[in-house]
């Protein structure tokens, strides 16, 4: 099951804890794997982990053209992309009245505008080649709202809406599109959380845990293979019960 020999995926953010994992768990199913990021060696060594199966594709996704550039280098390097990880994120947290245009616009731009245009470019080839795999990874934020995350909020939102949108557009076709929103996980944005707000999160966790980058690697290897064909346009909550949306 969940065999992916012959595909290559594309994961950006690939730097972050989450990011690394998902790139582990394709590969580990025999995938190919671009690595994107801004941390040439962190890719380096995670590359070197992967072995022959990994490949370092360096983007800056904050860039105006970084999207566009990456999807053209990840088609020439990788010969297409059959897997789409829109995995890259940043925070620019403040609250409403104190936060500046600067900090809305470049949290819309990495975290919704370039999953866009990496979508837009890529889908081409998918289409072409009727089979593709895009799958978003968004937040519990974008569900629930947070005080002081309005412009994080919105973007992760924003992904589950052009998620839905783009699977009507492309279901024929033989591509999915989905969406995986994770709770609090283990990673460098939950590192730095102050202990009482870290015990407010975990009684808030029916799973009593933060979870695992491995637990939202799983989903991605589901929905990425083909036992997962009969499933777009839907969010996957991996939250360990934090929220439980209808």
């Amino acid at each position: 099951m969940f065999d992916l020999q012959g595909k290559r995926a594309l994961v950006t953010g690939a730097t972050g804890a989450i990011g690394a994992e998902i790139a582990r768990a394709l590969a580990a199913r025999g995938a190919t794997v671009g690595l994107t990021g801004t941390r040439i060696a962190v890719l380096q060594t995670l590359a070197a982990e992967i072995g022959a199966a990994a490949m370092i594709l360096p983007a800056d996704l904050a860039a105006a053209d970084g999207a566009d550039a990456l999807a053209k280098l990840a088609t020439k390097e990788l010969g297409g992309v059959d897997i789409l990880i829109n995995n890259a994120g940043i925070t620019r947290d403040g609250l409403v009245l104190r936060m500046s245009d600067a900090d809305w616009d470049a949290v819309i731009a990495v975290d919704l505008s370039a999953p866009f245009r990496l979508t837009r470019a890529l889908l081409r080839g998918m289409v072409k080649q009727r089979w593709g795999r895009i799958i978003g990874i968004g937040s519990v934020i974008g569900t629930t709202g947070n005080a002081g995350q309005v412009n994080y909020a919105a973007a992760k939102a924003g992904l589950v809406g052009m998620t839905k949108a783009i699977a009507q557009e492309v279901g024929g076709r033989g591509i999915t599109v989905n969406c995986i929103a994770p709770g609090f996980i283990e990673s460098d944005m939950t590192a730095g959380l102050p202990e009482a707000r870290r015990e407010a999160v975990l009684a808030a966790v029916p799973a009593g845990r933060l979870g695992a980058p491995a637990d939202v690697a799983a989903g991605v290897v589901f929905l990425a293979s083909d036992e997962a064909s009969y499933i777009t346009g839907q969010t996957l909550h991996v939250n360990g019960g934090m929220a439980m949306p209808g």
